[in-house]
Order: structure tokens, then C-alpha cells, then sequence
């Protein structure tokens, strides 16, 4: 599981995470949800490590995220940044080779061009493979860049706002191939995702944030309510049940 107890972080005179303690359970699907400024990125920021908290503690099963070594935290932990700096001339494999770096240390194996191919395959990216990134469209160069954190073979995966810049077709594309990872390969997968209907329909919690602050979290029922999305959102939001699933209607 992902502990968190008492994480603040500050820019300046501006708290952007106010002593946030929560638990994500090891296994399935976690969504962070909030406004824009809510402090979702800056929380899977801290949760990798990618920025220090100025309070509070951060364990990913069982290990100090402040001071487990990186090569052994990257064994247990992938993270997928919402800006992919990636040199656009490499090929989809190059890029998703670089998932077995924390495993091979650039000298990748018979066993690493295993897991490459699987990941590659997982994906529906075989066809692509030796293509640049630059001629591919943006949902499969997301596709790709997944493929490359799933190849980094970890329990717990992290990805800050993986739908960004997508059309509904890809964000839906991306969102099922989060879930069917999460459940084929026993992952942990925390995710910040804008749309609460997309939260909704594919997590199994979710985590809604306002102010820097957890307001509410745990199953989907729990979150998604009116009472709650008012709160987040300021906004009042019909909630209905749809096939057993709860939508909220933003134009109702």
C-alpha cells in the first residue's frame, strides 16, 4: 500500500498540499480527482518522489520514499509525468526498452527483449514498433509511453494525467488498457484523471482533493455524490446510476 501521514508541501507562502494522511490499498485502480489548483499533481509529485515534501512521510509498500536508494525504489515503483520530454526519433521499442533500465542497466537481455515484446504486444503497439514516435498519433504515443512504464515491471504505477490532450476515443482506449493492466498484472495504479465520470467508470477509489486537501475518499458510492462533487467542484451535480454505475450529469 501507499502510506501517507502528514504531507505538506509549500511553494513560498502557498500550501499546495496540507497535511494530507491517507491510504491507498495495495491492488487496482485509484484515481485523484479535483479542480484545477486542487493539489493532485503536486500529491503524485511527492508520492515519486519527483518533489519533497516540506512535512510529513511517504511509504510505498513499506519503504521511506525519502530514503529507500533510488535503484531499488524504481524496482518497486514507475511513474509516468504528465510532460514527456522524449526524443521524438526514437523508435516506440527504443522508448519502451527504457522501462528495464532500474533492471539492466542499458544492457538488456534476452529475458529484458521478453518483457519489451510483452509490453510492446500489450499495448497493440507490434505493428509500430520500429516506428519513430513523431509518426504516430497522440493516443498511441501515450500507449507507448505506458507500455514503457509497464515494462519497468513494478508493483505500483503512477501517471499524472494520462488522458491529457486526448479526444474521448484514445482517453477511453487508455482508460481500459489502465484497468485490464491493473487487474491482469496485480498493479497499483494511482492516477490523476480531470474527468470524474471517466474516475468513475474505471477506479475502484478515488481521492478528491480541494485546497490541497483530501475532502473526501474511498469507493466510487462514497465519492461520487452530490454532497461530494459539491464540495470539490462548487458545483451541484446530479448523480445517477447507469447499468450499476454512477455518472455525474454536469449538464443536468
Amino acid at each position: 500500500m501507499i502510506q501517507l501521514d502528514g504531507v505538506t508541501k509549500r511553494y513560498g507562502d502557498t500550501t499546495v498540499v496540507d497535511d494530507v494522511s491517507l491510504t491507498i490499498p495495495s491492488g487496482g485502480v485509484t484515481s485523484v480527482v479535483g479542480a484545477n489548483g486542487a493539489g493532485k499533481s503536486t500529491l503524485l509529485s511527492l508520492m515519486s518522489r519527483l518533489s519533497k515534501p516540506d512535512a510529513g512521510t511517504i511509504t510505498v509498500a513499506g519503504l521511506d520514499v525519502a530514503t529507500t536508494p533510488t535503484e531499488d525504489l524504481a524496482k518497486r515503483l514507475a511513474v509516468l509525468r504528465q510532460e514527456n520530454h522524449t526524443a521524438v526519433r526514437l523508435t516506440v521499442r527504443e522508448l519502451v526498452a527504457f522501462g528495464r533500465f532500474p533492471h539492466s542497466g542499458g544492457r538488456l537481455g534476452p529475458t529484458d527483449h521478453d518483457v519489451i515484446d510483452d509490453a510492446v504486444g500489450y499495448f497493440e503497439l507490434t505493428e509500430f514498433a520500429d516506428r519513430p514516435l513523431d509518426t504516430l498519433s497522440g493516443g498511441q504515443r501515450q500507449r507507448a509511453h505506458i507500455a514503457m512504464v509497464l515494462c519497468q515491471s513494478t508493483d505500483y504505477v503512477l501517471l499524472d494525467e494520462p488522458l491529457n490532450n486526448l479526444d474521448m476515443r484514445h482517453s477511453v482506449q487508455i482508460m481500459r488498457r489502465l484497468r485490464r493492466m491493473a487487474d491482469d498484472y496485480g498493479k497499483t495504479v494511482v492516477l490523476v484523471v480531470h474527468d470524474i465520470n471517466f474516475a468513475a467508470r474505471y477506479s475502484d477509489r478515488v481521492v478528491a482533493m480541494r485546497d490541497g486537501a483530501v475532502v473526501a475518499h474511498g469507493g466510487v458510492a462514497d465519492v461520487m455524490t452530490t454532497d461530494v462533487l459539491r464540495t470539490v467542484f462548487d458545483l451541484d451535480i446530479p448523480v445517477h446510476d447507469v447499468g450499476g454505475r454512477r455518472i455525474g450529469d454536469f449538464y443536468g
